[in-house]
């Protein structure tokens, strides 16, 4: 007697089927009513044939060849199973040679789609066009730069390595756990998730592309490495381990963290971490340098400044700011004037942030503050390395001064300084363009190497009282090995002694007449231990001719009984004996329209540029596609111009190949894309802006497909979904 099973399993059977790529199966074939048959004795015969069992002959496959199409009308189109009655009839069939029933074959076309296809890309608006500007990132991408060849590190509390969106692109030998001296830098597990930092951080740089996961990294074919270093005791000799990993297999090392931001806090790299600094930058990637890039710090809202934070602010870090979409400062972004560039960190305080992967295999849309912004720089720069891979850290950083605009960004600071780039403390230079950056980095010549020249600006101790004002003359360096002709990092260096510390600003003029402010008052900084022989850090003059004399101020902004003494100050003067501003470069999408409207909008670019909007892309941004070149108005018969313009998906789509609704390859939010017919439709169950979850009910579902394909071949059980079509043989008839 066949056992007796419920309904239920055989719904389990279907849906487990329908689960299996999410389950790391292999997708079940799923089989038309379609067969080809080889029929040698001809056309007639096999019409003859087909008649006989109650098929139909479409004719031959291939003219001249004896491949026949036959087909039933009556059978379901697809099942996931072979028609087992018509699979024995054309057995039995002497004239028919060979024959088989077909079956779907997952086909993708080879084209290169700039924009991905991951179920939360369209949440990504620093980098998908939903604001303008963003970062640009489909600009670089669109250039053929994804971060292929380039290695990266995160210094953190660990990355989760076998996350989906992380694990294709996981770097074991750019990994280590430093807390727990072993080589697995995955993070450990608690019940308030305190150690996801390091895997938010990784997805930013390099999660997967077009792989249905998450959304997509800014350097998505990178490698990726996790260091296990900030869940533990953290000491200089950690610190030093965590700088100094594998320097001539990774070439970029992003930090998003630092001392406190507690507005009170003057502290720095030790001795140990110091020289790992110095020797990444000398000697790291064969002598090109380190890439160290750091967050600017979160202590805004307790009127914190990073130059008091000193890996931010040390010549070798790269320090990125934060903004809002709006081009806004957040509340906890902090001003200093190390931070060179700006990346985004959330849209609005409490609105859509920034997209990741997350612990336990999950993603997340709520990242934010400078720890964000960071690790987006870090990506950028990876684009910019595989464009050019012979990039010191120093030519880096000159590219990130070029390649960084003020745009929206709002700040009462911004200035401009002596060699006419614009710059606030707020944002560096502004923000980062990855189209541009990439572009840039391809015809970058090497940067003569460093020079430095140190002048000691104070022979007696000085009372600061109200205001001190110390003028130094740097005549000394000219005419020598030290001269300099273009700068990059200034540093002051100073020792004094101050009654409450925080009252205290301190700014620098350069002989071009740019000021640069320090720090800036700490209200929360009520120390009275002064500044021992600490080295501020300024970006501010960058490509500035040096020579002249140099203004140092320092002024009381609190109670007028304040005192303190200056013991000392030394300036340290770093760049190139090359004029840097000699150099110059014009982006390849400037003068490329070749008609514009009356309103000045482009109607027709040249080159492989589309139009779009008015403006000319070298790719077309989601919701629209490249269709074939077409002529234009402007087309005569002696200019054969033609114009490349983006069309309209269907509404349905949030990226396509076509016009219509079955040419999606990514659906607008709240709808899911059928693989096979490459249309859209509203999603069931839960939808993927949940993100990826650890549930019991897929491992119930294949236990129920196991047990029920046992009990299909032991029992010969006969088990049939009617409406699927999904059928098991039972001896002698067809359910």
């Amino acid at each position: 007697m066949a056992a007796r099973h419920s309904p239920g399993l055989f719904l389990g059977l279907l849906v487990a089927t329908a689960a299996a790529p999410s389950l790391g199966l292999p997708e079940p074939r799923v089989y038309l009513s379609s067969w080809a048959v080889l029929v040698a004795e001809g056309p007639r015969e096999a019409r003859g044939l087909a008649r006989r069992h109650g098929l139909l002959c479409l004719g031959q496959v291939m003219e001249g060849e004896p491949y026949y199409h036959f087909t039933h009308r009556g059978t379901r189109q697809r099942a996931l199973s072979r028609h087992w009655g018509w699979h024995m009839r054309l057995t039995k069939e002497p004239k028919v040679l060979w024959f088989e029933q077909q079956s779907l074959k997952r086909r993708t076309k080879r084209s290169i789609s700039v924009v991905p296809t991951d179920p939360w890309f369209h949440k990504q608006w620093y980098m998908n066009n939903d604001i303008n500007p963003d970062l640009n990132i489909l600009t670089a991408w669109s250039k053929g730069y994804t971060g292929l060849g380039v290695v990266l590190t995160i210094l953190d509390d660990g990355i989760e390595k076998d996350h989906p969106d992380l694990a294709g692109n996981y770097d074991p030998l750019a990994s280590y756990d430093f807390n727990s001296n072993d080589p697995d830098p995955q993070p450990r597990y608690t019940a308030g998730n305190e150690n996801r930092h390091g895997t938010r951080c990784a997805g930013e740089v390099a999660a997967a592309a077009n792989n249905h996961v998450c959304g997509t990294g800014v350097a998505y074919n990178a490698r990726v490495g996790g260091v296990r270093m900030l869940d533990g005791a953290i000491t200089d000799m950690v610190e030093a381990q965590s700088l100094s990993l594998q320097p001539q297999h990774i070439h970029i090392y992003s930090a998003s963290w630092g001392p406190l931001d507690d507005g009170r806090t003057v502290d720095g790299p030790g001795v140990l971490a110091t020289q790992a600094f110095l020797r990444g930058a000398t000697k790291g990637r064969g002598g090109l340098g380190s890439i160290f890039i750091w967050a600017s710090g979160n202590g805004g809202i307790n009127y914190d400044n990073c130059n008091c934070d000193g890996y931010t602010n040390s010549i070798y870090t790269l320090a990125v700011g934060s903004v809002l979409a709006g081009g806004h400062r957040p509340r906890y972004g902090e001003g200093c004037s190390a931070i060179l560039t700006t990346t985004f960190s959330s849209r609005a305080t409490s609105q859509e942030q920034i997209v990741t992967t997350d612990l336990h295999h999950g993603c997340t849309d709520g990242h934010t503050g400078t720890s964000a912004s960071a690790p987006l720089a870090a990506g950028i720069m990876a684009l910019a390395l595989e464009a050019n891979p012979r990039l010191s850290w120093r030519d880096l950083q000159h590219l990130a001064v070029r390649a960084s605009k003020p745009a929206h960004l709002q700040a009462e600071d911004w200035a401009g300084n002596g060699a006419g780039h614009r710059v606030s403390h707020h944002y560096g230079y502004g923000l980062l363009d990855a189209g541009l950056l990439v572009e840039m980095a391809k015809a970058w010549t090497e940067t003569q190497p460093q020079r430095r020249c140190s002048v000691k600006a104070l022979n007696t101790p000085r009372h600061i009282g109200s205001k001190l004002t110390i003028s130094t003359d740097v005549s000394s360096c000219s005419g020598s090995t030290e001269q300099i002709l273009s700068l990059e990092h200034v540093q002051v260096q100073l020792s004094l002694s101050y009654s409450r510390r925080g009252d205290l600003a301190i700014s620098l003029t350069s002989p071009m007449g740019t000021t640069s402010t320090l720090v800036t008052v700490r209200p929360y900084d009520i120390s009275q231990e002064g500044y021992k022989d600490w080295t501020f850090m300024s970006t501010h003059f960058w490509d500035e001719n040096p020579n002249g004399t140099w203004r140092l101020q320092l002024e009381n902004k609190g109670d007028a009984y304040n005192r303190g003494l200056l013991t000392s100050f030394i300036l340290h003067l770093h760049g190139t004996q090359e004029d840097m501003s000699a150099r110059s470069f014009t982006p390849p999408s400037s003068g490329q329209c070749l008609q514009r409207d009356s309103q000045g909008a482009c109607q027709e670019c040249g080159g492989s540029l589309y139009t779009h909007r008015g403006s000319c892309l070298s790719y077309c941004p989601p919701r629209y596609y490249s269709p074939p070149r077409r002529a234009t108005a402007a087309t005569t018969a002696t200019s054969a111009t033609a114009a490349l313009v983006c069309a309209s998906c269907h509404p349905s789509c949030y990226t396509c190949q076509g016009p219509s609704a079955t040419s999606c390859t990514a659906c607008a939010p709240n709808l899911t894309l059928d693989e096979l017919t490459h249309a859209c439709s509203p999603a069931q169950g839960s939808p993927p802006e949940e993100g990826l979850r650890r549930d019991p009910l897929p491992l119930l579902l294949l236990g129920g497909l196991i047990l029920s394909a046992v009990l299909c071949v032991t029992h010969r059980v006969a088990f049939c979904l009617v409406k699927r079509g999904l059928c098991c043989p039972r001896a002698g008839r067809t359910v």
